[in-house]
């Protein structure tokens, strides 16, 4: 094993958005490099040209920088190194570690047919590595393949699964360039791994059955063998692998819906590995604690109810002034013409202790604190009109001239709403509820007194006196 610093990878290939399973591997990357000092790189592995795009591209990097997972050096993009894997496939063959295979298409779908006849694997049968290429008609196309050992086994050594093992007879000399001379991606990874200094190869459980066959050309070149930790796939809650229904979906959705990159790098980590009993793991906890040793052995369930937990108690603890400018962010996202003053700012900061407390989200942050962004009596949704109707109105109209006479601060305020319902005969809700609907249009809201304080006098008056006789 090697014992220099460590350098950990991402490498997504560019045919989607970063989803999350690929965020998750690329945080534990990422936690693993900043925990031991070592490095953390990004590969771009392009190397499908008709299915990988720009935009797929763009998508991946705003993600990682969303979530706050830096990487070290400039991404590689693996297309581009196409030349350093032909001749690394050239150095194999001229080692007697790969061969030249002739077989055309034809040969090797026959080769097949009989197999599965035979009730065999289908597998490549070696017909060209012992075969003198002179053999083959002239300008024939042709393959390269590996050597591969025939006999014995190949041994992952794995942090996560343990030692798993691989008859080699089962392992057929796979295609190492194909015979328009591309590079297979089983031979760019190797290479790359190598060439970028990569020391631990920390990825889904998906690729178990490509290490053992990355290991023997790592074998075959003489190179280092990284330390491998192949992490279990995440599943939906029904346990079935986790779908778009479930929540696979771009990491920027999770932004869109509200979510924080604190709360989600808290969520990904505890998906999948544990510290004791901890659920709040802030990031630089998760630095100091990570370990390859703890990642769990079986696939972890998403659940989004847990998300949203882990996200609200991030909400409740975030600074005032940097939530206030991620709602006015949200609230952009939303309606791309809202321009938000910076005095509306400061009355969202300043009812920020209210607003917060029971959100979840910064979409249900956002529409709780819509009666700040703008002056002016409020339109009521359904249930606040309900509460604004009859004798309520009434009641308005005389709290109004009320509290026009009260010192415009939340203790007094509450006083006197207070000695108003009692004059009325009625229990504090039953002004209360009436009140909030008038002042923000809606039947939840940080506590109605604070919302009187931060809306000020003549904003909240002219608010109350709209729905009032």
């Amino acid at each position: 094993m090697n014992h220099k610093t460590p350098v950990l990878r991402f490498a997504p290939s560019p045919t989607g958005y970063l989803h999350i399973g690929g965020a998750r591997t690329a945080l534990f990357n990422w936690l693993y490099a900043r925990h031991t000092g070592g490095k953390f790189r990004l590969r771009i592995e392009d190397t499908d040209r008709q299915r990988s795009t720009p935009e797929a591209i763009d998508a991946i990097l705003h993600g990682l920088t969303w979530l706050g997972l830096d990487w070290d050096d400039e991404p590689v993009f693996q297309f581009a190194r196409a030349g350093r894997h032909r001749a690394v496939a050239e150095e194999m063959l001229a080692k007697g570690h790969a061969y030249r295979c002739y077989a055309t298409p034809e040969e090797l779908d026959a080769m097949k047919a009989q197999q599965r006849a035979e009730g065999k694997p289908t597998r490549y049968d070696g017909r060209w590595r012992d075969r003198d290429p002179s053999d083959a008609p002239a300008g024939a196309p042709f393959v390269v393949r590996l050597k591969a050992p025939q006999t014995g086994e190949t041994i992952v050594r794995d942090l996560v699964q343990g030692d798993v093992r691989f008859l080699n007879e089962n392992l057929d000399d796979m295609v190492l360039l194909r015979s328009d001379g591309n590079p297979t991606y089983m031979l760019a990874v190797v290479v790359d791994d190598f060439d970028m200094g990569v020391t631990h190869v920390v990825r889904g459980d998906d690729h178990l059955n490509n290490a053992a066959r990355q290991l023997q050309i790592i074998k075959a070149m003489g190179w280092p063998e990284p330390v491998y930790g192949h992490v279990p796939l995440i599943h939906g809650p029904d346990g079935a692998k986790l779908s778009k229904r479930h929540g696979a979906l771009a990491v920027e959705a999770y932004r869109d819906m509200g979510y924080l990159p604190e709360a989600m790098r808290n969520y990904l980590l505890r998906l999948g590995w544990s510290h004791g009993d901890e659920e709040i793991i802030p990031t630089a906890k998760a630095i100091e604690w990570f370990n390859l040793e703890n990642i769990g052995k079986s696939a972890a369930r998403f659940d989004f109810k847990k998300l949203e937990s882990i996200n609200g108690h991030y909400i409740r603890e975030m600074d005032d002034a940097a939530l206030t400018t991620e709602v006015v962010a949200t609230a952009k996202r939303q309606m791309p013409e809202i321009q938000l003053s910076e005095a509306v700012r400061q009355k969202l900061t300043a009812a920020m202790p209210g607003l917060k407390a029971r959100a979840k989200t910064l979409l249900e942050l956002t529409d709780n604190a819509q009666f700040l962004f703008s002056d002016g009596p409020r339109a009521p949704d359904e249930k606040a009109a309900a509460l604004l109707a009859g004798e309520a109105r009434g009641r308005l109209g005389r709290l109004a001239a009320r509290l026009d006479e009260t010192p415009w601060e939340a203790a007094a305020l509450e006083a006197s709403v207070r000695a108003f319902a009692e004059a009325e005969g009625l229990k504090l809700g039953d002004i209360a509820q009436p009140l909030r609907a008038a002042l923000t249009g809606k039947t939840t809201s940080p506590p109605v007194f604070d919302v009187l304080v931060v809306l000020g006098q003549a904003e909240a008056l002219s608010r109350i006196r709209a729905h009032a006789d």
